[in-house]
């Protein structure tokens, strides 16, 4: 083994050609990965998520109504800090999941506020379950038991929050409908 090892190493163009193999991968691989991140980062961004008019058109209409949108402070939160994880890997399967939601835009199953509204429902319970799933990882993000005043709270959200953190209760089994109207039920 070893004298293969030197054998190529006293080759020059053999050792150039592993050489440039070497750096044109490395650099295929930097760039390759470099330009996948940026393509997730600009799917994040709100001009993506509300560039389908049956996303501006609903529940962004909503959302710029919520206190997620218009609040005292002029902080917002975005579709991508509610719906899209932090960590790259977790933001990777949400990002598999969404080519699915891209997909049923394509092939007209919600193209229209109609068939929208008529999946809603559905498309909603799919985003709780997620949300109960993962503790509802993403509200987290900006709201954490640990630092909320509870004594400048009303006092009813006083007396919901503080059970829910000790009962260690994900934020969305409380707070469906916060950012957008909740879908009707049959029930």
């Amino acid at each position: 083994m070893f004298r293969s090892f030197f054998s190529w190493l006293t080759r020059p163009a053999r050792r150039l050609a592993w050489s440039l193999i070497f750096v044109l991968g490395g650099l295929g691989g930097v760039l390759f990965l470099g330009g996948f991140n940026y393509v997730m980062e600009q799917t994040n961004e709100l001009e993506f998520c509300i560039s389908c008019h049956e996303m501006r058109d609903t529940v962004y209409a909503e959302y710029t109504q919520s206190i997620h949108f218009k609040n005292p402070s002029g902080v917002i939160a975005v579709c991508a800090d509610c719906h899209v994880p932090k960590a790259w890997f977790p933001k990777l399967i949400r990002k598999i999941k969404a080519s699915s939601e891209l997909y049923h835009h394509l092939i007209g199953t919600v193209d229209t506020k109609e068939k929208f509204e008529e999946h809603r429902l559905e498309m909603a319970e799919r985003v709780w379950h997620e949300m109960e799933s993962n503790n509802s990882r993403e509200c987290r993000n900006c709201h954490a038991y640990q630092h909320m005043d509870f004594d400048n709270q009303r006092q009813r959200s006083r007396e919901k929050m503080k059970p829910a953190m000790e009962q260690g209760k994900p934020c969305i089994e409380c707070h469906k409908g916060i950012a957008h109207k909740r879908p009707r039920t049959d029930d």
